[in-house]
């Protein structure tokens, strides 16, 4: 769509003029990222005649658009379930509170009033647990381009478990464990075998170690005015 290679800083620049300089709402940009990944889904969908899919998703808005396809999804009649790692404490690993919150928690109540398919991973032993054969298709909806340092504890091992699975999998904007920036893997990286991003290709996807996880690329509109954005964060 654009040729233009955004660095994480300039990806989220981006949203933040969409915000404060357009008033673009991030909701807004969250169903349309999240519409566009089950218009991916359904493609590969398509071929395999099966409506299984497994969506594992994080805390931000990463998180927030696999959310959003999964209600898509749903109402396509497919049979989404949400897998998520983000219990509601203080977490030491990332030295960070994990609640979901903003968009992301206003789609995440949305999808618990449509499904019950909605499962929170706590620990290794329920990752464990999760039989990933019955799916024909994994969303990874993890980890965005706001990664920072390695990918550790329960979502290392999650990253661990997918790229086992046999499913296709389609990795949301960048796979998870992927620097945004520099195309490195942190720790570890969901090997995708088709990446949406949106607006524009990441820089880490084509760079470094990049080409070897994101499989093939599809860029996803958002609706935003991307040549008037653009000449901004040039400055």
């Amino acid at each position: 769509m654009h040729r233009v290679l955004l660095t994480a800083t300039q990806a989220a620049r981006i949203d933040r003029q969409a915000r404060e300089g357009l008033g673009i709402q991030t909701l807004v940009l969250m169903e349309n990222a999240g519409r566009g990944i089950a218009e991916a889904a359904q493609e590969l969908l398509a071929s395999t005649g099966r409506a299984r899919v497994a969506i594992f998703c994080g805390r931000g808005n990463n998180a927030g658009d696999g959310f959003v396809a999964a209600r898509h999804l749903l109402t396509c009649g497919y049979i989404p379930d949400i897998f998520l790692l983000a219990p509601q404490h203080f977490s030491a690993e990332i030295n960070a509170l994990t609640q979901i919150q903003g968009a992301a928690e206003a789609n995440l109540a949305i999808l618990k009033k449509l499904t019950y398919r909605f499962f929170e991973v706590k620990n290794a032993g329920v990752l464990k647990s999760i039989n990933l054969n019955k799916y024909s298709l994994i969303i990874d909806a993890l980890l965005g381009i706001g990664l920072q340092g390695k990918v550790r504890g329960l979502f290392k091992e999650a990253i661990s478990r997918i790229n086992k699975s046999a499913a296709p999998i389609i990795a949301v904007d960048i796979p998870s464990g992927l620097n945004a920036t520099t195309g490195r893997v942190e720790g570890c990286a969901v090997r995708a075998a088709l990446t949406v991003t949106f607006i524009a290709k990441k820089k880490g996807l084509v760079i470094g170690r990049g080409p070897e996880y994101c499989g093939r690329i599809i860029v996803k509109d958002l609706g935003l005015p991307f040549k008037n954005l653009i000449r901004r964060f040039r400055r």
